[in-house]
């Protein structure tokens, strides 16, 4: 196919650039100027002279230089069959296997679990919600379902795939999403707070119940920050809490200053601090280790 021929078919802006705002036009541009005898940083600059690039295809493509192992053949690119891949798991999980309640409730379970690592919360997931062998069935079953379905598409995919797919969705991506909650809510104290919210080291964490700490001359404040999945867990968290009294006690007794619960919330996309009333007595606090 011609170069002028297939620009034919994209959509120009304003300025007369051709839009080239995701990661499979590039390619297919790209391509098609290696199949008209451009060399790599001729097909390249031709692009940049006469397309107007997203910010993801400048990054993905461009700027850690991808484009270089792009060939003239007519391929979809790596990173492109590992997105179309995790999007027809995503799809046919969900449509086919009953996800939200054969892998249980992620959410909840490892708010419960409150890890500090992706190790901790793999032992309590396969121990306290599903085991090992059930996530790998239900891979296997996503593989026959996605060969059933769509397989003259899919013929890379193997069952291998699917199961690491599973365990990906279960363990990774809900610690992360977990990790990135907490790490959200402690920038926020920071900037309210104006002081350097420090993570806690493990022994603090197994004597004291204390995830994070302010230093205030030779003494410490601790801090516990729990995700809620909503305002239905936030009694449990109080329970927790209560429970904790006597090492919260004891890290006062050694390092002179209290502990605080910060529990947060998800509003909307957002992460927020529910209990705001914890940020004045954790001030006051800071007054008075400072006097």
């Amino acid at each position: 196919m011609s170069v002028q021929h297939f620009l034919q078919d994209l959509e120009a802006n304003s300025e007369g650039l051709y839009k080239v705002y995701d990661r499979f036009s590039f390619d297919n541009i790209f391509r098609v100027l290696l199949n008209n005898d451009f060399e790599y940083e001729d097909a390249l600059n031709f692009i940049l002279c006469n397309c107007s690039l997203s910010a993801l295809v400048f990054q993905e493509r461009i700027y850690n230089k991808y484009y270089l192992s792009l060939s003239a053949e007519c391929a979809m690119s790596n990173d492109l069959i590992v997105f179309r891949n995790q999007s027809l798991f995503e799809i046919i999980a969900n449509r086919y296997l009953d996800i939200k309640n054969n892998v249980g409730a992620v959410s909840e379970s490892i708010r419960k679990c409150a890890p500090k690592s992706i190790d901790n919360w793999k032992e309590y997931y396969f121990t306290n919600v599903k085991s090992k062998e059930h996530i790998e069935e239900l891979g296997r079953k996503l593989y026959i379902k996605i060969t059933e379905v769509i397989s003259a598409e899919v013929e890379d995919i193997t069952e291998k795939d699917c199961i690491e797919y599973m365990y990906n969705m279960v363990i990774d991506r809900t610690f992360d999403g977990y990790m990135t909650e907490i790490k959200t809510i402690y920038g926020q104290l920071q900037e309210i707070l104006k002081a350097k919210v420090e993570p806690a080291p493990d022994e603090w964490d197994r004597l004291y119940n204390v995830d994070f700490f302010i230093k205030i001359k030779d003494k410490y404040i601790g801090l516990q920050i729990k995700p809620a999945g909503g305002v239905s867990h936030i009694p449990q968290i109080f329970k927790e809490q209560k429970l904790q009294a006597n090492t919260h006690k004891k890290f006062t007794e050694k390092f002179g200053g209290k502990v605080f619960y910060i529990i947060s919330i998800k509003e909307g996309n957002k992460k927020k601090i529910h209990n705001t009333n914890v940020i004045s007595e954790i001030k006051d606090e800071i007054k008075r280790l400072q006097a």
